[in-house]
């Protein structure tokens, strides 16, 4: 996601993305306005004498939305990577504004000039509506291509990473206060819920498919329970289970000890997260861990994933209480950013 998020520009993409739509909408919205006055079929090809081509209303507004979006869509898009030259952006801004407006007006042009008649083989392309929304198209293109800044941006994204490298310039201590690791149950019990649930939950769905769904979904989160996010640095530790969802913020200052164990789930109640008579556990399998203790007395385990990184945390999160003790712990905008 960061790579893409560098390889465009997101207020362009935006743009480029939603005009086309909105303006495919309004013609649609406005061709419905005057239904009640349209021949069926219309006219979609005019020749000297009137209509020689005609469709449907239904085709002829949803084809026209269509061919807005796609023109505004192929256009606009060439003026999202900010790796290509500013003027080129700027010209493919512009063109694609105008390009997606001059199709509009041809398109309501047809649907103005067939209005009012009970027979589109006696209707025109109306030129004054035509005239008027290209005058708009070219003049509002020009204009774009003028005010479209194609130039980088600063972001509140730059903000946060120039207060990161400031931080880690002024204290070259921070990087090594700060950890970050995802610990996970082995692969075999994944395999194992797979055995259990998917394969009879695809049996059931022959006979109950809600039900078949319901069984799968709840393999997915009982696999998704067996996997944490853990990180450690100066403003202490939290773990999120299944990467988003938290359940453990110890603050620095709050942490008396912290040390790597060898640790049996069933001492802590089993795996996955359990709370219970003041200690706290986050475990996808026996094994490696870090057993914190809290100055209030309680105790907190956590998956280490293997022997070094288990040691490796316990190492920061004794280090950063020590600094927390101390009285410098550091701020939350002096620590790492939330990924």
């Amino acid at each position: 996601m960061g790579k893409f998020r560098d390889s465009v520009d997101g207020s362009a993409l935006r743009f480029a993305v939603g005009f086309p739509v909105v303006l495919a909408a309004a013609f649609v919205f406005c061709a419905f306005l005057l239904r009640p006055d349209l021949p069926e079929p219309m006219a979609i090809g005019w020749t000297a004498d009137g209509g020689s081509a005609f469709a449907p209303f239904g085709a002829y507004a949803g084809g026209g939305a269509l061919i807005i979006v796609a023109a505004g869509w192929l256009v606009l898009s060439q003026a999202v990577p900010p790796s290509r030259p500013a003027v080129m952006r700027r010209i493919m801004m512009g063109t694609g504004l105008f390009l997606s407006l001059f199709v509009t007006s041809v398109l309501a042009a047809g649907l103005v000039g067939q209005t009012g008649l009970a027979d589109a083989r006696e209707s025109h392309v109306d030129l004054t509506v035509l005239a008027l929304g290209s005058g708009a198209a070219v003049s509002l293109g020009v204009i774009m291509g003028f005010v479209f800044k194609a130039d980088r941006q600063w972001s509140p994204e730059d903000d946060r990473a120039l207060e990161l490298a400031l931080a880690r310039e002024l204290d070259p201590e921070l990087a090594g206060d700060t950890i970050r690791l995802w610990v996970h149950a082995r692969s075999s019990v994944f395999v194992m819920i797979a055995v259990a649930t998917l394969f009879p939950a695809a049996l059931i769905t022959v006979a109950l498919p809600w039900l078949g769904a319901l069984v799968a979904i709840l393999a997915v989160v009982a696999a998704a329970f067996l996997c944490a996010r853990v990180k450690a640095d100066r403003r202490g530790l939290r773990v999120f289970v299944a990467g988003v969802l938290p359940v453990m913020d110890v603050p620095a200052a709050a942490i008396s000890a912290a040390s790597a164990a060898d640790v049996r789930a069933a001492d802590y109640g089993g795996w996955g997260y359990r709370n219970h008579s003041g200690t706290a556990a986050m475990l996808v399998s026996s094994g490696p861990a870090v057993v914190v203790r809290k100055t209030d007395g309680h105790s907190v385990a956590v998956s280490g994933g293997s022997p070094d990184k288990a040691a490796r945390l316990a190492e920061v999160l004794t280090r950063v209480a020590a600094r927390a003790h101390r009285g410098g712990a550091a701020s939350p905008a002096g620590g790492a950013p939330e990924s």
